[in-house]
């Protein structure tokens, strides 16, 4: 009898797994923002292209990511919005770059980044994707193989490429406005420790745990690994970073698949840049519906903006193996952080000697 009661319940989990993995959300998200989120990352490859500098289009091609973070509100708002975010990125690229110099410190560099951006999106209520590209762009930058004299121009050319996602969101917004009127600014939540603070420290700390594991495994581009930790460990609820995990993995794993498949084509600079404009549309339409079906899409978008002007150097199957891994290991890392995050004794524990360290007049 009690092996059949084990087996109802287990029979229970594997059904409710497999409710959340089918689960499709609703979404009031039309065909224009995907498509302007495509322009904005987009049109930076197709000049770089043209003038057969596909590597710095993929870097200005990192700066329209910001155009995902304009939020549904009044045209003021949302440019504002736009615009901050745009020098956040610029400024984790560039820490993440400089860190490249000094590999000791690649660690600590990105435990700041992730705190500080972490801090600011829950500070000022910043909506999905947070503190995510921040952190990508990041890690980006730290492995990105570069001399002291490109940093000025790499930085120059994710600025340019922010300034165009914000010329593309402006021109979206006068299009869009007139077809649905603005949700209204909502006031700012109240500031609490535990929400701003110690969230945000938790998350760093992991984020940079990630990171220290894929140095000490010597695995040769991790930047991966700390973006898929931070993706599992922002989950809301201890139950939301397990689905957030799975979905990850699951969609991944599949991601990889068809990377490999892409990766086999006869890809030159055109073919690349029409794809990832593809991908990135595919993705802003489908991630607010089924996050793991988006995944498929997102792991040969990250590859190709990562890779992209190096391909052909290497085995498109070693490279498929490596990113595999990587986001499995940052999986992991990410589910251990949230069940620290989300675990009541442990919160209790450490806010309390965090909250030495901070005065409490500093969240006044």
């Amino acid at each position: 009898m009690k092996w059949q009661k084990r087996w109802r319940t287990l029979r229970a989990l594997m059904w409710e797994e497999l409710h959340h993995l089918t689960t499709i959300q609703n979404s009031d998200r039309r065909w224009h923002m995907p498509l302007a989120a495509a322009l904005a990352s987009g049109l930076p490859l197709i000049v770089g292209a043209y003038f057969n500098h596909l590597d710095y289009g993929l870097i200005s091609s990192l700066g329209g990511l910001v155009f995902l973070y304009m939020p549904n509100t009044p045209m003021y708002h949302r440019m504002v919005s736009v615009m901050a975010c745009a020098f956040g990125l610029v400024a984790c690229y560039t820490l993440g770059l400089i860190s490249h110099f000094f590999t000791p410190v690649m660690m600590p560099v990105l435990i700041f980044i992730s705190i500080l951006v972490t801090m600011v999106c829950r500070l000022y209520a910043v909506g999905p994707p947070g503190s995510l590209f921040f952190i990508m762009t990041a890690s980006i930058g730290a492995y990105t193989p570069v001399d002291v004299m490109q940093v000025p121009l790499l930085v120059g050319l994710l600025t340019m490429g922010s300034l165009l996602a914000c010329m593309v969101g402006f021109f979206y917004s006068i299009y869009v406005l007139r077809l649905q009127p603005p949700k209204p600014v909502n006031p700012l939540p109240p500031v609490t420790f535990d929400f701003v603070v110690f969230d945000s420290v938790v998350i760093g700390v992991f984020v940079g745990i990630s990171l220290a594991v894929a140095q000490l495994l010597h695995l040769e581009k991790a930047y991966w690994v700390p973006v898929s930790c931070l993706a599992v460990i922002q989950g809301a609820s201890l139950r939301a970073v397990w689905s957030k995990q799975l979905h990850r993995v699951i969609g991944t794993s599949a991601g990889l698949l068809v990377s490999w498949g892409l990766l086999l084509l006869p890809l030159d600079k055109w073919t690349i840049s029409i794809m990832m404009m593809a991908l990135t549309f595919v993705i802003e339409f489908t991630v607010v519906r089924h996050y793991a079906f988006a995944a498929v899409f997102i792991t040969p978008l990250t590859i190709l903006l990562a890779e992209a002007a190096t391909l052909g150097h290497g085995s498109p199957s070693e490279l498929i193996h490596a990113r595999f891994f990587d986001t499995v290991l940052g999986c992991i890392v990410g589910l251990f952080g949230g069940i620290c995050l989300h675990n009541q004794g442990f919160r209790d524990i450490a806010s309390r000697q965090m909250r030495r360290l901070i005065p409490s007049r500093l969240m006044s």
